[in-house]
């Protein structure tokens, strides 16, 4: 078989056309110069034509944006499409040739407009995604300093009625005095407060206008306004200061001093602590924005072992097990390097090495859905949908309730290798459903829900995996699709199978960014380039293959399938 060449299946994957006239297969490439969308026949006959021969075709995801036309003031009858790199000027190619622009050197405007463009878009991302964040976890820190300085004047204030009880006929004028001090300090501290809370809220009204003003630079069809705009500095967030509490300190119980006795009221000689302000390095983190080290990091230690791998010229069995304890195979979690969780559609989920020998037994409510992954620390994360949670169950055997979902029911999760976070799909209804982020902590990072035109993405995610570049791919059975978005929530891209039917199940990435589905109607595990493009189906019936429900990758590269009519797994070779 030669894996290499084979040829890009009709049926279309994208939603998105061609834009050729009477051409309906997917878009997957782009002519900047024509401005137009083009599948891959298209922009092959394209590229043969004499007229665009020379034309720059690239990947529709790496296309330039479209300059707005815009009429050349001084000649009328041209397009503003040039940029002056000496003058800092868009004009039109007749103003090229006037003297006053003689030796300059002149840039597409096109290509400068699409980097300023993303540099706008890029801006808004940091202030929306960064400043208003960070400006609003202050201020809900702010507010909840108040009923905190309430609590502890509440506790100074029984400290001192208990201190008076026994000398109440001689505290009387002392207790009315620390009275009237510490009320006059807990109503400076909320005086100070409001005055931090009305400064952050100023500052978020002035953010969100900033947020407004670059909408409407991106929004205009002038293009040299759009070019001579400057992103202004944005001003850095307020300093606020949690306020530091007054102490009360008992008193001696000594009739000749009934001050000394009953003690006083004092704020420590200490300078307000200033509220931390996470670092705008954090956005990387909080958003799923990979930084360049990153990724050069990740890619130095996968990059000696995927320089040696490469498709084998065919799929070898290497062994297979029967797993006790479950009566099918819908999900494999890897445990650790001889570990495996284990589930049936019964809401079975036992633990076995790879000898299919048992070390633990779980019941849940788990059914035919990818409910179950192990997270980097290899504590065990599964999806409680009767609940709607998320439960953990740590090396030390503690079971805890993690995250509760609300009206939404957990289907399907991935621990994502890359930073810890975790990929949860969810349902409320047969027709509305989302995926969601988590941190390590169990706090929602980011909510994906729908596609490139602005339209629903997911019905039913029951099954989900992260493949090597952030992408989140997602088993969709009500859509008959595998739908992928990028690591922000953007989609890419979906795959609909290669006959009239498809039914996807158990989904995973190996470490050469290829992606793996079963499909239950063809018995198949169909096999996909990073971009989602059908390279051809890795096992069908002639291995051995019937009624696929899982699959998985582990570190050695070794895939392991389940079925659906038996508690078998097997183990393949597919890389070499």
């Amino acid at each position: 078989m030669a894996l290499s060449k084979m040829d890009i299946p009709r049926r279309a994957q994208h939603f998105l056309e061609c834009g050729i006239e009477d051409c309906e297969r997917n878009c997957e490439f782009y002519c900047n110069p024509c401005h137009q969308r083009l599948c891959k026949q298209c922009s092959e006959e394209h590229l043969k034509s004499p007229e665009s021969k020379n034309h720059e075709v690239v990947l529709y995801q790496q296309r330039r944006r479209q300059l707005p036309v815009e009429k050349c003031n001084i000649h009328p009858t041209k397009d503003v499409d040039m940029f002056c790199e000496d003058c800092q000027l868009p004009l039109c190619s007749k103003c090229a040739t006037q003297s006053n622009h003689r030796g300059h050197i002149f840039t597409d405007l096109e290509t400068i407009y699409s980097e300023k463009f993303a540099d706008f878009q890029e801006e808004i991302f940091v202030i929306q995604n960064y400043f208003i964040r960070t400006s609003q976890d202050l201020q809900r820190e702010i507010k909840k300093d108040s009923p905190e300085i309430k609590h502890i004047m509440d506790n100074i204030r029984t400290s001192m009625k208990t201190e008076g009880e026994t000398l109440k006929s001689l505290v009387d004028t002392v207790i009315s005095e620390n009275m009237k001090q510490l009320d006059q300090i807990e109503h400076s501290l909320l005086e100070d407060l409001n005055t931090q809370d009305k400064i952050m809220d100023d500052y978020i009204t002035y953010l969100n206008n900033h947020v407004k003003e670059l909408h409407r630079c991106l929004s205009s069809t002038e293009t040299q306004k759009l070019m001579s705009e400057e992103k202004p500095k944005i001003r850095s967030i307020p300093e606020t200061t949690k306020p530091v509490m007054p102490e009360f300190t008992a008193g001696q119980y000594n009739k000749s001093d009934v001050t000394k006795l009953l003690g006083k009221i004092h704020i420590p000689n200490t300078i307000a602590e200033k509220r931390e302000i996470r670092p705008i390095e954090s956005i990387y983190n909080t958003t799923m924005k990979l930084t360049h080290n990153h990724l050069m990091k990740e890619n130095r230690k996968k990059s000696d072992r995927k320089q040696r791998l490469s498709l084998s010229a065919y799929v070898t069995q290497v062994r297979e097990f029967n797993v006790p304890g479950v009566d099918d195979v819908f999900h494999v979690s890897l445990a650790q390097s001889d570990r495996l969780w284990i589930s049936d559609d019964e809401g079975n989920l036992v633990q076995t090495d790879l000898q299919g020998n048992v070390i633990q037994k779980i019941k849940t409510s788990g059914r035919d859905q990818g409910y179950h992954t192990v997270t980097q620390d290899r504590d065990l994360i599964f999806t409680d949908h009767d609940n709607q949670a998320i439960n953990r169950i740590t090396q030390d055997n503690n079971n805890t309730e993690f995250i509760k979902t609300g009206d939404w029911e957990p289907l399907s999760i991935h621990s994502s290798h890359i930073n810890g976070d975790l990929l949860v799909g969810m349902k409320t209804s047969y027709t509305e459903a989302y995926v969601a982020r988590y941190n390590k902590t169990g706090k929602e990072l980011q909510t994906i829900k729908l596609d490139n035109k602005e339209q629903e993405m997911y019905r039913y995610p029951h099954y989900i995996t992260e493949n090597i570049n952030g992408d989140i791919c997602t088993s969709d059975l009500n859509r008959k699709a595998v739908l992928v978005v990028n690591k922000f929530g953007r989609y890419i891209f979906s795959y609909t199978g290669q006959g009239s039917r498809f039914y996807p199940y158990g989904i995973c990435t190996d470490v050469l960014g290829h992606i793996l589905v079963c499909d239950t109607v063809s018995n198949t595990v169909h096999f996909l380039d990073q971009d989602g493009q059908f390279l051809f189906l890795l096992l069908t019936p002639r291995q051995g293959v019937y009624f696929p429900r899982s699959v998985c990758v582990d570190d050695e590269n070794n895939l392991y399938v389940g079925q659906g009519h038996n508690n078998t797994l097997t183990v393949y070779k597919y890389l070499q």
